[in-house]
């Protein structure tokens, strides 16, 4: 099973489009300057890309 799951997801953001611009936004930042909203043991994924989208399922990205 993928952790989040795209429905929990879906429900936050709204849109398939709008959720992998903001991902590919905070992915892009997490490499530039290092910088992660929970500490490295908190995250299930390995990889940003699944970091950034736990972050989005925690409440951790706001849209505005």
């Amino acid at each position: 099973m993928i952790y989040p799951s795209i429905d929990k997801l879906l429900n936050k953001v709204g849109s398939k489009y709008l959720l992998v611009n903001i991902v590919s936004k905070r992915v892009k930042e997490m490499e530039e300057t290092n910088h992660y909203q929970l500490k490295e043991k908190e995250y299930v994924s390995k990889k940003n890309i699944g970091k950034a989208l736990e972050e989005i399922s925690k409440d951790l990205i706001h849209l505005d």
